[in-house]
């Protein structure tokens, strides 16, 4: 009888260590993936005190502030432009200015629109940089192009206007 009396607290002692080994073990699990969740991402982030976050800092600003090709030096394009100088292959700033794109053709067409013909010539020369052979800044390209020509026959037409009133008057 007293064998059975002595596994009884041995087998008690065996189903302790094995819950205290199981609860380690999950502990352990549970911490992992807290850590591995909780990790910071590889690579540059913003305002990490590189150069790259520094411009990814100023580039996701310009994003949230809606500054895609405008103003000149702070805007979306040229900040990310810039990341992607420093670090060729950086993820954040291909998708942002992947998104970016359409945006910032409809701000060209609305440049073109309000007559502000310089400055439409440089946001789509920002937007060539980024895809020189895209369709749509093709399309909005002649647009500029047939604004330019609408612009220069105005001013013919109102020199040719004023000569005509000097000759009279004169």
């Amino acid at each position: 009888m007293s064998s059975s009396n002595s596994t009884t607290p041995q087998r008690r002692g065996l189903l302790l260590a094995a819950l205290a080994a199981v609860v380690v073990i999950a502990g352990g699990g549970f911490w992992y993936a807290h850590a591995a969740i909780s990790a910071k991402p590889t690579g540059h982030t913003a305002n990490d005190g590189s150069d790259v976050g520094i411009m990814m800092g100023l580039a996701d600003t310009a994003y949230q502030q809606k500054h895609l090709v405008a103003p000149v030096g702070s805007n979306v394009y040229e900040f990310y432009f810039s990341v992607l100088q420093l670090d060729p292959n950086n993820p954040t700033a291909q998708d942002r200015l992947r998104e970016a794109f359409k945006p910032a053709c409809d701000v060209v067409e609305t440049t073109i629109n309000s007559g502000d013909l310089d400055e439409a010539q440089r946001e789509l020369s920002l937007l060539r940089m980024y895809d020189p052979h895209n369709y749509k800044l093709a399309l909005l390209g002649s647009v500029l192009d047939a604004q330019r020509v609408i612009e220069r026959r105005q001013h013919e037409a109102e020199a040719e206007r004023m000569q005509s009133q000097q000759a009279a008057g004169g």
